[in-house]
Order: structure tokens, then sequence, then C-alpha cells
């Protein structure tokens, strides 16, 4: 990056903000839409297992893109990557924001999804480049700060527009937003790059798009279509193999699209298991609460919204102050801390009930999100820490790969979980009911007592769930105490033409010798 972005005293505040404004309007549309989608199935006409493709497209194509992305930062500038990456966010939301039918909104969401893809590993990689390592932990807090802001405000603010106006205005007022960010980026970006000599390995993209692809789809597609389906284990077997075979063909190639080397440095690899990990685990709250305040508990869309307010905040006053503590203490201390509450508090919601208070909920989900703060940040720099500075594209876009990765997984399997559970805890409860009285009740009786005993089974099905998630945790937290305080290693050597010539002159001196 010769006059684009250099690590310097001075690191390029410019450039660092109109980034953080673009990444900050795509993280605010992921967690705009979660609470809108019932209104959308109502309005579309479309079933829950249609509508949940809003989520996994975007993971999709996030999962197909991210791994190119590394390719894309060594080949372009940042205003060049900028500018396409907000193009195709903006024209994706005008697209979905006029959406009348189900195909036209998913298309916009893809659209959408093609420009975060590129948008959050440029980002990662510009601060990793600007600020050296022992700044690095204030700098990713900031970005934690600005990050977390996003899900902080976004499902109050979601609530709110779907309970006042039509759910196609979420896209409305951040359409105008997204104009005026490529504007500023066109504007105010100025950053040029030489010409790099890559080309991009078709038949690699094609491995990529196939293995990450079928993975994230067969993983998704199970929480609806259950994991017998040949949609689900072909899907996932295809994948795995097309992914095999990329990582085979990228491990022999001079310059790979995706580097696998960066696994070869332990801290990176390390950060990497436990923040698919813990993403597993996090996606238990992200996605049981919901369905327990608004299905079993009725609460409506904004109450809802308003219950996750406190702990998205404490996330995001957090993480500064952690970016702090961790360029003081290293990522271990933060990351057992911060787990242990995680496992703490995820055990607790495996206990809801029927009276579980709204204040408790909120108050126990802000402790847990406060947990969280002081893990993800940390560990996933630490990692990235040790990487050289060649590996910095190659490591945050397998950071962003994997997160998408572990989502989908958390996703199908605490999804399958709590329906499978939901289902033997319902057959068993019908059975005592109906013991209990003595005879098959018919007609408004029979109907009342199924629809309690549903609620019910679901209810016990959710904590179930929670209770997978609290175990998957005490996995991240025994991984944590292998955590060290990760140095940058030296650039691997890239010319071993030149290392053959020089041990044929050291040949040739011992022959002299002799």
């Amino acid at each position: 990056m010769d006059q684009s972005i250099k690590e310097t005293s001075r690191p390029p505040y410019g450039i660092l903000t109109v980034l953080m404004i673009g990444a900050f309007i795509a993280f605010l549309n992921n967690t705009l839409l979660n609470i809108a989608l019932p209104s959308i199935m109502v309005d579309l006409n479309v079933e829950p297992s249609t509508v949940q493709w809003l989520a996994t497209g975007f993971m999709l194509v996030n999962g197909v893109l991210v791994p190119m992305t590394a390719f894309l930062i060594q080949k372009y500038s940042v205003r060049h990557l900028f500018l396409v990456a907000m193009g195709l966010f903006t024209i994706g939301t005008i697209v979905a924001g006029a959406a009348h039918i189900f195909p036209i909104l998913l298309t916009g969401r893809m659209l959408q999804a093609a420009g975060s893809a590129i948008m959050m590993p440029l980002l990662m990689n510009v601060m990793l480049v600007s600020f050296p390592v022992e700044r690095r932990g204030s700098a990713m807090g900031m970005f934690g700060l600005i990050m977390m802001a996003a899900p902080a405000i976004g499902p109050t603010l979601s609530g709110w527009i779907v309970q006042n106006y039509d759910w196609r205005m979420l896209f409305h007022f951040l359409t105008p937003i997204a104009i005026i960010v490529v504007l500023i980026g066109y504007f105010l970006l100025k950053d040029k790059k030489q010409k790099v000599n890559l080309k991009l390995d078709i038949f690699s993209l094609v491995l990529s798009s196939i293995g990450f692809g079928g993975i994230l789809y067969g993983f998704s597609a199970a929480g609806n279509a259950g994991w017998g389906s040949p949609q689900v284990y072909l899907t996932i077997i295809v994948g795995a193999i097309a992914l095999l075979w990329f990582i085979l063909r990228q491990s022999y190639q001079k310059k790979p699209m995706l580097n696998f080397g960066v696994y070869r440095y332990p801290m990176f690899a390390l950060s990497s298991v436990i923040t698919m990990v813990l993403n597993m685990a996090m996606f238990s709250g992200m996605l049981l609460l919901p369905i327990y305040v608004q299905t079993i508990r009725g609460i409506d869309p904004f109450e809802a919204g308003l219950m996750l307010l406190p702990g998205a905040l404490a996330m995001a006053f957090m993480s500064p102050i952690t970016g702090k503590l961790f360029d003081k203490f290293g990522g271990k201390v933060l990351a057992i801390s911060g787990i242990t509450i995680l496992v703490v508090t995820t055990y607790y919601l495996s206990e809801l009930t029927m009276e579980t208070t709204y204040g408790f909920l909120m108050v126990l989900h802000a402790i847990r999100m406060f947990g969280i703060s002081m893990v993800m940040m940390p560990v996933s720099t630490n990692g990235l820490n040790q990487l050289p500075r060649s590996f910095y594209p190659h490591g945050t876009a397998m950071n962003n790969t994997l997160n998408q990765v572990s989502g989908a997984i958390g996703t199908a399997l605490l999804v399958t979980v709590m329906a499978n559970r939901s289902v033997t805890h319902g057959n068993v409860m019908m059975e005592k009911a109906v013991g209990d009285l003595g005879s098959q009740p018919s007609g408004a009786a029979l109907a009342a007592l199924e629809q309690e005993v549903s609620m019910l089974a679901t209810l016990e099905g959710i904590n179930d769930a929670f209770f997978v998630a609290t175990c998957i945790s005490v996995v991240a937290l025994v991984l944590a105490f292998f955590i060290k305080r990760a140095k940058p290693m030296e650039e691997p050597d890239t010319n071993p033409e030149g290392q053959k010539e020089e041990a044929k002159k050291v040949q040739a001196k011992l022959v002299e010798v002799k």
C-alpha cells in the first residue's frame, strides 16, 4: 500500500472515519430487520421458512464473498473498494425499500450483503495497518464502541418504526444516509495504489463459493428441513469436499486467494476457535430471547427491542475500556473473566419460566452482553497481532468468514435443539395431562389444552437450547486458559529461488574449502 495506508505515528483518521460510518450503516441494517420479520411475513404472505432467507441469504452471500476480500484488498485501493461496497449496499437498500414481492426484497437484501462483505474486512485491515501493536487494543475498542452502537439502537428503533409505519420505512430512512456516505467517500478518500500483479484464480473462487456456500446453506436449512433431509446433508457433504479441495489448492499456490498459512501461528488459530465457539453460544441470546419474549410472553416488538437495549449499550460503552485493558493486561484475563460471566448468565437463561420478570431478563441480558464485550475484540485482536503484516488481509478475511460459518452452525444447532426438544416435551406433557383428566377431552377443551401444552413445551425447548449454549460456552472457557500475549512474527521468506541460489553458493564455498 504505497500511497494508500501506512503504519505511521499518525494514523489516517479521515479514512477511518469514513470507513466506520459506512460500516455503522451496514451493522445498523442487520439489526433493524430482525424484529420486522413477522410484519414482512404478513404483508408479503410468506411462511417463516421463507422469510428466514432474509437472514440466511445474507449469511450465504457473506460466506461466499468474504474469502475473496483478501485478494481484493491486496489488488485495489481503499477508495475503490469502499465506493464499490457502499454502492452495492445503497442499490440494495433502494431495491429492498421498493419491494412489493418477496423475491425483490431478497434480491435487495443480497445486494446489501455483497457490500457489507467487502466493508468489514476492509475496515479491519486498515486499522491493523494504521496502528502499532501497543495501540491496537484502544483503537479496536473505539471501533467496538461505534460498531456496538448500531445493535444498541437497532432493535428499539426497528420496533418503533414497525409499530408506527410500514416495514419498508426501515429501508427508506437508510437510503439518503447511504447516498450521503457514498458522496463523502467519493470526495474525501484520495488514496492511490500502485498496480499490483495479482490475478484472480477463478477455479479457486468457484471452489470457495461451493465450499463455504454449501456448508452455510446446509446448516441454515437444517432448522426447517431437519438433519435427515438430503437438502441438508448433501449440501454439507458437497460443501465440505469443495472446501477441502479449495484449501489444498491454496496451499500449492504462490499467491493464494486466501492464505491458510495464517493457522501456522498458534495464537491466531486459538483465537479463531474461541471466536467460533463464542459466536455459536452468543446466537442463543440473539435468537431465542426474542422468540421467548414475543411468542410465549406476548410482548410487543417495541418493548422487546427496548429490553435488549441496556445489554447492547453495555457492550458498546465497555468496548473502549476493554481495549485499554487489553493493551495493559493482554487478552487472557479478559477472556477468562468475560466467558465466566457468559457461562453463568446463559445457565440462568436455561431456567426461564412463565413468571420470569421483564426486569430480570433485561438485567441478565445486560450482564451477559457485558461479559461478551470483554472477550470478542480482545481475543480476535490478540490473534491478529501475531500475524506478519502481509497476512493481515488473509487474517481478517478468515475471521469474517468463520464468523458467518459459526453463526449459521450455531443458529441451526440451537433451532434444531429447540424444535426437537419442544416436540418431545409436548408429547410427554400431553400424555400426562390426558392421564390426569382420566379421559380424552374434545372440542374447545382439547384446543385449549393443546395451546397451553404447546406454549409450555416451547418454553422447555428454549431452556434446553440455552443449556446447550451453556455447555458450548464452557468449551470456550477451557480454551481461554491457553491464551498467551501475542507479538508480531517475522515475515515468511517469500523468495525460495533466492534461498536455493544462496544454498548453491554456500555449497560451492564448502567444496573450495575442502
